[in-house]
């Protein structure tokens, strides 16, 4: 037997085995090259990913896409060099279905490019609403991407016009809608939060009792980094409809504070007491002309005799106002004790009856 008889010596189901041979020999060539691909375009793209963002995203998601993509792409050539008969309809639509999903997988990995370039850009800007929007886009065009793929899949199998389905997916997409009204919900308070920007990647933000900074705001939920370390996911439904306080957005830091001191203090060390808070506050570091620091004795309280103060820093920097504070209370505690004026604390007052510098009538009056 030469080598054209043994070549074309029937297998299964009037297949010879060259027909075989070529469906293993193109599935075998198709997962190679995108293997290979995948490799070489892999390598190229860490070359590339510092000079080069954008390219190296898209080199790296077509590396990501080759093998999948390549093999069906092999197996549609493969199965076209088979005698299928009465099975031909049936591997028609496998392969159809099979070829689609290596489609869908190769726009999917692509939505990595137009990411990288909205990264890109709002790495430019000193926004931070690109920040917000490259998660969403990209998670957008991946949920456009897996609809498109469905409905394509759905047309396979049934093999009606797409418009048919539409109209069975209308119909099915208000039962979907009704069951699904709460992602629904925090999908339209995502847009609502992104039209508002009532706030930004990074704002520190106090929404009810949760005080942190903003991590991550996607299409369901915003992720929020409390100031204990803990990680609260709010859905964006509720975010978009409560009172946000940023934080981060406040153009001042004030702080009022009381200082007390002893009802026995004279007039005149009052008043020095008052000029001693006013010189320590005078022209402070993070001071704004508009805001000056002010001080009042503006109360007699039970034990003691109060001064007003209050203060603003410029700008909203934690740190910096405390440590400011710091050396205020210092001067403050270091005046006070040199001028001999002495800080109240909650007492009682009693008088004794006999005491000649404050006489007490006791007794009881005659009729």
């Amino acid at each position: 037997m030469n080598l054209s008889e043994f070549m074309n010596t029937e297998i299964v189901a009037g297949n010879t085995l060259w027909r075989i041979t070529g469906l293993f020999g193109l599935l075998l060539v198709g997962f190679t090259a995108g293997k290979l691909l995948k490799f070489i375009l892999s390598r190229r793209a860490e070359q590339l990913r510092e000079p080069r963002p954008i390219i190296a995203a898209t080199l790296g998601a077509i590396g990501r896409a080759a093998p999948f993509l390549a093999f069906a792409l092999g197996l549609a050539a493969g199965t076209s060099l088979l005698v299928l008969n009465g099975a031909s309809e049936l591997v028609g639509t496998c392969v159809a279905i099979v070829v689609t999903l290596a489609i869908s997988w190769t726009a999917i990995c692509l939505v990595d490019a137009p990411k990288a370039w909205m990264t890109q850009r709002a790495g430019q800007t000193e926004s931070k609403l690109d920040d917000m929007l490259a998660p969403i886009v990209s998670k957008s065009l991946i949920a456009t991407i897996v609809v498109l793929t469905v409905v394509q899949i759905a047309q396979i199998l049934s093999g009606k016009e797409i418009t048919s389905i539409l109209a069975g997916l209308g119909i099915g997409g208000l039962a979907f809608a009704l069951a699904a009204q709460d992602t629904i919900k925090n999908l339209f308070g995502s847009m609502v939060l992104l039209a508002d920007r009532p706030f930004e990647v990074g704002d520190r933000i106090v929404v009810d009792s949760t005080d942190g900074t903003v991590e991550t705001v996607g299409m369901r939920s915003t992720r929020v980094r409390t100031l204990t370390g803990h990680l609260v996911t709010i859905p964006n439904g509720e975010l978009a409809n409560k009172s946000i306080e940023n934080v981060t957005k406040r153009p001042h830091i004030r702080r009022i504070f009381n200082i007390t001191i002893t009802y026995d203090t004279p007039p005149a060390k009052v008043a020095e007491a008052k000029a001693i808070l006013e010189e320590i506050m005078k022209d402070h570091e993070g001071m704004d002309p508009e805001f000056p620091p002010r001080v009042f004795f503006n109360e007699f309280q039970n034990s003691a005799l109060n001064l007003f103060c209050i203060y603003w820093y410029h700008p909203a920097l934690w740190w910096d106002y405390l440590a400011l504070t710091e050396r205020i209370n210092m001067q403050i505690l270091e005046r006070f004790n040199e001028a001999g004026i002495d800080f109240a604390f909650p007492t009682q007052t009693v008088h004794l009856a006999g005491d000649p510098s404050r006489p007490l009538e006791v007794g009881v009056k005659g009729s």
